[in-house]
């Protein structure tokens, strides 16, 4: 049996290693568009030159030996062949067996007037795109970065570790504003102003102005003001990477569509992670390149625990971590609690807690995702919501396995 990967990134690794782990004889080989294995939540401190391409993989040395697998780097997959399961790449092609799609997402650029074809303009989503950054931001002057949502400040973060000082443009009024609550955002942001960034919120970038070599000079926002601009980082969003699969007979939707298998409408071909639009997370894509290589080795396995928790920060030394609701909503209860070293809040509806943000500490987050994805009520202990513990209320089933035993 020979089981083909399209992708190197968290859903790909992990189901080649699931792979091995249930198919000790089965070839496996790995198809990727990257140089290297990495993990995209580090590119900007590469960016940064904090850390270089070896210190932003999550493998072992070893990984590919160790397991027999065939890493194929630098491989840019044009199409597949369902009829003679061949997979059709620049230079070659490869047979299968069985074909996972975990090519992950792209970049999306909006369609913003002058910003299609505009030179020095960059998202920040491969390897690719950071070392174009650094270079560029090498000599840039006036650096804009659209977007003010985790990818974005993570670029924004590793050019002021260059020393540079950024612009943040974003239509919310927050920043962070899919991730944190606005009392959270805030002390980031704080930080980002110490170290020279500045932000236009609550405003839209309207055009964006060319010289006469094609490169970006300017921006323009829906407040008429105009910025200077000679590097422009694209930061709103992304979209499957899933144009090679046009006219491959594999049904897409807004990604690859597949059932809870994991599979597609095609015999023998799966999905998993953002390609077939699943994964909000690093952890989901983990668990559905578990699923999906069950599955290709002939365990039936059903795609069932999709929660995880959705948001990790970490900026400027602080943490946080959020899961579930981020603002209460009709009949819901907030319960918050500060100091100078961290902010807290808990969400709660009719006493089950719906929400949780935490930064600066985040101890305890693994209990506070747990009572969120098994709807724990928690209204019949009597004491403060944040001196609750496993031990109020934890007891052994008849298979000798703690439970929550509300």
């Amino acid at each position: 049996m020979k089981h083909v990967i399209i992708g190197s990134g968290a859903a790909g690794i992990t189901a080649a290693k699931v792979l091995r782990e249930q198919c000790e004889n089965a070839e496996i080989v790995i198809l990727s568009a990257d140089e290297a294995v990495y993990s995209r939540c580090m590119l900007h401190h590469f960016v940064s030159g904090e850390r270089q391409v070896e210190e932003l993989s999550f493998i072992s040395d070893g990984f590919f030996a160790e397991h027999r697998i065939r890493f194929c780097p630098n491989v840019q997959v044009t199409g597949i062949d369902t009829a003679s399961q061949c997979v059709l790449f620049d230079g070659g092609s490869e047979t299968y067996d069985r074909l996972l799609i975990a090519t992950g997402s792209e970049s999306f650029f909006p369609p913003i007037d002058g910003l299609s074809g505009t030179k020095q303009v960059y998202g920040l989503r491969d390897l690719s795109d950071a070392r174009a950054i650094r270079e560029q931001a090498k000599r840039a002057e006036h650096i804009v970065v659209i977007g003010a949502g985790l990818v974005g400040l993570d670029a924004a973060y590793g050019l002021v570790k260059m020393g540079k000082a950024p612009t943040v443009v974003d239509f919310a009024e927050t920043i962070l504003s899919a991730n944190l609550d606005a009392h959270a955002a805030a002390t980031y942001q704080a930080k980002f102003e110490e170290a020279g960034c500045r932000f236009y919120l609550d405003r839209k970038v309207t055009e964006v102005v060319r010289d006469g070599a094609g490169n970006v000079s300017a921006v323009t926002l829906d407040s008429g003001d105009t910025l200077p601009c000679d590097l422009l980082i694209v930061a709103v969003g992304v979209r499957p990477m899933i144009g090679f699969l046009q006219d491959s007979g594999i049904a897409c939707g807004r990604g690859v569509m597949v059932n809870d298998h994991l599979a597609t409408n095609v015999p023998g071909i799966y999905a998993a992670g953002d390609a077939a639009g699943l994964s909000e997370s690093w952890p989901s894509a983990i668990l559905q390149g578990e699923v999906a290589a069950m599955n290709m080795s002939g365990t039936k396995t059903t795609q069932q625990d999709t929660f995880s928790a959705k948001n990790t920060v970490h900026f400027f030394g602080i943490p946080a971590l959020s899961a579930g609701r981020l603002v209460a909503g009709p009949g819901d209860v907030e319960d918050c609690r500060e100091d100078r070293n961290r902010y807290q809040k808990v969400i709660t509806h009719d006493g089950v807690p719906v929400g949780v943000i935490l930064q600066g500490d985040i101890s305890r987050s693994g209990f506070w995702q747990y009572l969120i994805k098994n709807k724990i009520d928690v209204t019949n202990i009597p004491k403060s919501i944040w001196n609750v513990s496993f031990a109020d209320s934890y007891g052994l089933d008849e298979n000798g396995e703690y439970q929550w035993d509300v």
